[in-house]
């Protein structure tokens, strides 16, 4: 098949990652389910020679990823809460944010982000497609519309006087399928002075890390600087500050202004496109060998395993996370190396993972099963987890995360 790029145009002909195939990665699965068939989707990567936006090369419709039943709740990260509360303290006092202004948040998600808002009575509201998250969100008294955000809703809101002083975007960008689109109706929803913010993991950190685990099929994209400044550019938007944050292993958050805004682009925004430039990320050469890589780190991850199954070694996983399942599906592991993963989430509790059909317990077998080593999934977490289960370590427990190379508890192996 052939395939254009989501943003220019251009025919798409070079790979950048090929992990086969895989079910979505927030696809749990039921006990009745495991009898079943399961839908599996190529979970392959391109990289557009125009405007290097890589981007996945087949997709699934955008609702059936996320679905009523879609399971990833924000708010279960203390992480992230703390995250969200940082951030909220921040804009309002840089955009000077009050009782007359109106802020939107794209993709709400259990309202982890707009509670902060609302405390501090500022008007808001939030779009979220998924119900399961957005119930959670009204529950705590957040207005949300039930919608896909793009131009279309939009212009809706935009009519009915709902134009934003402040959009809010996190971990979406990468997510929707027609990012022209989405961005249009950014551009469209700000008012004349307003700002857009939007975080995402930055590709370059991508590369630099192997963090091949981040790609699965809810994620359309993989940013650069340089191409969201392109893709505002076309959007009518002007991209003006950056900043670089660590969270997902190293993410942006971009600022946007309409592009006849007279806000000046700072320094910080010129200096990170000249260092994507100096690593070569507007050339095909940077793209070439990530391939191998995630094969090395799959391999050695693989090896761990395995190496523990022979020694007598009982291990546990922690995290039924999105990148967690991209790596055990890509590298086949089941239950016979890999007996259970624990998650704090109870909507994920009792189900499966996808693909390699592994079962997700609460944590507190954790304290029960005391194994030797406990598997953290999802790495930019690894910190919180192991402060969370210190008492594990001292019975014994050793913590081992995988990527971007097989560690324990700091150290490499």
């Amino acid at each position: 098949m052939t395939q254009t790029c989501r943003h220019c145009g251009a025919e798409l002909t070079r790979q950048f990652l090929d992990l086969g195939y895989a079910p979505p990665s927030n696809a749990y699965l039921e006990a009745s389910d495991l009898t079943a068939p399961e839908i599996t989707y190529p979970l392959r990567l391109m990289v557009c020679d125009s405007c290097f936006l890589v981007q996945t090369q087949d997709y699934t419709a955008a609702n059936s990823l996320f679905d009523k039943d879609y399971a990833y709740f924000s708010s279960t990260s203390r992480g992230w809460l703390a995250h969200a509360a940082a951030y909220v303290k921040m804009i309002r006092q840089r955009l000077d944010l009050s009782k007359d202004s109106f802020v939107v948040e794209v993709a709400s998600n259990d309202g982890y982000l707009l509670k902060n808002f609302l405390k501090a009575g500022v008007p808001c509201l939030g779009i979220e497609p998924t119900m399961s998250t957005a119930e959670a969100a009204e529950a705590l008294g957040i207005p949300v519309e039930h919608r896909f955000f793009g131009e279309a809703l939009a212009e809706e809101l935009a009519a009915a006087g709902k134009r934003a002083d402040l959009i809010i975007g996190n971990n979406v960008y990468a997510h929707v399928p027609d990012i022209n689109d989405f961005s249009r109706g950014l551009a469209r929803l700000l008012k004349p002075k307003g700002v857009v913010t939007l975080e995402f993991p930055h590709l370059m950190r991508l590369v630099e890390f192997s963090q091949f685990d981040t790609v699965y099929h809810e994620h359309f994209s993989y940013l650069s600087l340089g191409t969201v400044a392109r893709i505002f550019e076309a959007a009518g938007l002007k991209l003006f500050d950056v900043e670089e944050l660590t969270t997902h292993g190293g993410s942006l958050r971009v600022y946007g202004c309409r592009a006849d805004s007279d806000r000046t682009v700072t320094a910080s925004v010129e200096n990170l496109l000249d260092e994507e430039k100096r690593r070569g990320m507007d050339a095909p050469g940077y793209y070439a060998d990530f391939q191998s890589r995630a094969e090395e780190v799959k391999d050695r991850a693989l090896s761990f395993l395995l190496k523990a199954k022979r020694e007598g070694k009982s291990v546990a996983g922690y995290g039924a996370a999105a990148k967690g399942n991209t790596l055990l599906n890509f590298a086949g592991v089941r239950p016979d190396i890999l007996p259970f993963v624990c998650d704090a989430a109870p909507a994920k509790q009792g189900k499966f993972l996808p693909g390699s059909h592994i079962p997700v317990l609460s944590p507190d077998v954790l304290a029960e099963r005391r194994p030797d080593y406990l598997i953290i999934l999802p790495w930019n977490i690894a910190d919180e987890v192991r402060r969370q289960n210190a008492s594990l370590a001292e019975l014994g427990t050793q913590f081992v995360t995988f990527v971007p190379e097989t560690r324990i508890v700091g150290n490499t192996l």
